[in-house]
């Protein structure tokens, strides 16, 4: 584990995104948080050395995303979008948008985000892709509805991508005064609000050729995924949501001896799952991809029922709007519909069936 996750820095920036709670509004913004974040350092961490990046290998990396998000879902949840965009400009085998952007990224004095939702997931049902490209001459032009966009009305760029049509894909960064991107009201949404996560969209926007990132490839969401937290900082997510609601039901235990069976319990499993995330984060499993697979589901599982038994140990007091005890059970409901793949949601779903229904054969 890298040596940066124990400098007193960072234990003092668990502490500050702790004692500094957002306001679930969408017209609300972590501005204090993130740049908390880029004082300790932690915008370095997925930026390469070359561009004054620590380039922090996986297992750390997502070791980290664990203790933030213990300390603050939101802002940790923000830091991803921001990472994966770092992510796909590092990468980016055009080298004039790396030392274009990267050097700003890491600094805070530009943040970047992305829209990538429809490349993966959200819209691939449909005929017609939710963002179509074309060619004219070295420029692309895009036009369509980017669906989920997180802190697009703050972004100074927005990774995203569109489909040709020969069926190969891109991915670009447009810059926020783009003529033709129109960022939409963020969605209020059931928690998080004040990650502004909203739609944008696109009317001929023109893409010149230098900032490219990747493309035009069948596939493009498989190029430049590079070697950060990746799929598996989702669980990161899950496992220290868990892990900041146990804190609280520990408290709760102190003066409640009949509570401390259960908070020991629901530890005892936050810890192997935090053992089995590094494990999975360092490649330290015979077949990874099932690994991360049964992982998603475990995580997905430990931050439901705790957040739903911290809310029951708080009795009506945590049912009142505001109390922590309800925003961590509005919160731990994202994490079954943030990049979750069928399998995982179908296993949540047979859980929460209690046995109705049978393991597939």
């Amino acid at each position: 584990m890298n040596s940066l996750l124990e400098r007193p820095e960072f234990s003092e920036l668990l502490e500050v995104l702790r004692s500094q709670s957002c306001p679930d509004r969408v017209d609300a913004w972590p501005a204090d948080q993130l740049a908390a974040l880029a004082d300790a350092g932690v915008l370095r961490w997925d930026v390469p050395e070359e561009f004054g990046g620590v380039n922090l290998d996986a297992e750390s990396q997502t070791e980290g995303l664990r203790l933030l998000s213990s300390a603050c879902l939101l802002t940790t949840f923000i830091l991803t979008q921001r990472s994966a965009a770092v992510r796909r400009i590092a990468t980016s085998p055009n080298e004039t948008v790396r030392r274009n952007l990267l050097p700003k990224l890491l600094s805070g004095d530009t943040f970047a985000t992305v829209g990538i939702s429809h490349l993966t997931t959200s819209g691939q049902h449909l005929r017609t892709p939710r963002v179509q490209a074309q060619t004219d001459g070295e420029d692309y032009v895009l036009s369509g509805l980017v669906p989920w966009a997180t802190g697009a009305t703050k972004a100074d760029f927005l990774v995203t991508g569109g489909t040709l049509t020969d069926g190969r894909q891109i991915l670009v960064a447009i810059p926020r005064e783009a003529p033709g991107m129109d960022v939409l009201p963020p969605v209020p949404l059931m928690a998080l609000n004040a990650s502004q996560t909203g739609a944008v969209r696109l009317t001929d926007v023109r893409i010149p050729g230098n900032l490219l990132l990747h493309g035009p490839v069948e596939g493009v969401m498989n190029q430049g995924t590079g070697g950060g937290a990746g799929s598996v900082g989702t669980s990161a997510l899950a496992i220290g949501a868990s892990t900041g609601m146990l804190r609280q039901l520990h408290a709760e235990a102190e003066s409640r001896p009949d509570l401390r069976p259960f908070a020991d319990a629901f530890q005892a499993e936050c810890d192997r799952l935090t053992q089995n995330l590094r494990d999975v984060a360092a490649g330290r499993t015979s077949d990874p991809q099932e690994a991360a697979g049964q992982l998603r589901t475990a995580a997905n599982s430990l931050v439901l029922r705790t957040a739903q038994a911290w809310l029951a140990a708080t009795k009506g007091a945590g049912y009142v709007s505001g109390h922590p005890a309800d925003r961590a059970v509005r919160e731990s409901m994202f994490f079954l519909v943030w990049s979750c793949p069928q399998p995982v949601l179908a296993a949540n779903i047979r859980e929460l069936a209690c046995g109705l229904l049978t393991e597939p054969q």
